[in-house]
């Protein structure tokens, strides 16, 4: 049996394609897609064969996702035939086997598809900022405000971040940003863009920074903001280090914690302080979302059919001010 697929067959090139459904395993589920969306910074690397991605072709990628359980293994406990689930790193396709540790029952109802097929993405950005271990008052900083970044400034405005700083680019990006929590924010091309940062802090510097860009130079642009023992996450993927850092000015002697946050960096079984497993953090945003304390839909830009992926991975590629909010709509393939 086969499923339609997004396929990169090969550096800068999708297509809609046929692609292999395998059989479900005793541990396995199969799930008929609605959404899934779209994450500009990992699939852009990926599809471009940028360095530190694994630069083979044809390729398959996704990122999150959700839809219903049509079918089980015999020894699958955790779902059943019926329920809505997010899909963690399946595949862009209408159809995904996955093993039963990656499906998330969303039991709620009234929260829309359309909004929790993001809470995977919104995970990554909660587990980021929990490792900053952020005190009622600190102030704190994004860098980079794509959904990650979004998430982040809002789960920081949550926890009690004061005064909170976003920080990108795309100037339509900071206002989102503002409406969604955020206290300040600025523009890092700007020559006083330090001075900025240090001034709305009382000359203190950032207590806690998430670091969403992966771009060198925002990382050294974070150290020069943080604050005498700050703590800077690193939630984006750096995959180029094409900036110097003096990290004994930077680093060392301002005792600078650099906090790694890959989101496979995390406990698997059992959340404790600061650590909290996959599942607990996607039930928690879920939860947020229905009590509408997290915000989803402004960060939605478009909802496309699949078919559409050649044009969507060709903007995706040419244009760094790509859609933020890219959905796929799999419910009529």
């Amino acid at each position: 049996m086969n499923r339609k697929a997004v396929v990169f067959t090969k550096p800068y090139t999708a297509e809609f394609l046929d692609w292999d459904l395998p059989e479900v395993k005793d541990n396995e589920a199969l799930v008929k897609t609605e959404y899934t969306v779209v994450s500009g910074g990992t699939e852009r690397a990926c599809i471009t064969a940028s360095n530190n991605t694994p630069q083979h072709f044809p390729a398959i990628l996704g990122y999150c996702g959700i839809g219903y359980v049509e079918k089980v293994g015999e020894n699958v406990k955790r779902v059943k035939v019926g329920d809505r689930v997010l899909v963690y790193h399946g595949i862009h396709a209408n159809y995904n086997v996955m093993n039963e540790n990656d499906l998330t029952v969303v039991e709620d109802d009234n929260i829309d598809s359309l909004e929790a097929a993001f809470v995977i993405i919104a995970s990554m950005g909660l587990g980021g900022m929990r490792k900053l271990e952020l005190e009622i008052g600190e102030s704190a900083m994004v860098m980079g405000l794509g959904l990650l970044g979004m998430f982040a400034v809002q789960f920081l405005a949550r926890s009690g971040a004061n005064p909170l700083i976003a920080v990108d680019l795309n100037p339509a990006r900071r206002e989102l940003a503002l409406s969604l929590g955020a206290d300040y924010a600025l523009d890092p091309s700007a020559d006083d863009f330090t001075e900025q940062v240090k001034k709305i802090t009382k000359g203190k510097g950032v207590n806690a920074c998430v670091e969403v860009t992966g771009v060198s130079k925002a990382m050294s642009q974070a150290l020069d903001c943080a604050s005498w023992m700050g703590r800077i996450s690193l939630l984006g993927c750096t995959r180029v280090s094409d900036c110097p850092v003096d990290y004994y000015q930077k680093v060392h002697r301002p005792g600078v914690k650099l906090i790694g946050a890959h989101n496979f960096v995390r406990p698997k079984v059992e959340s404790y302080p600061h650590h909290w497993t996959h599942h607990d953090d996607c039930r928690a945003i879920l939860d947020l979302i229905s009590a509408k304390k997290i915000q989803v839909k402004p960060m939605i830009s478009r909802v496309v059919n699949p078919q559409e992926c050649p044009q969507i991975y060709k903007e995706l590629c040419e244009n760094k001010e790509f859609p933020m909010g890219t959905v796929f709509d799999w419910r009529n393939v």
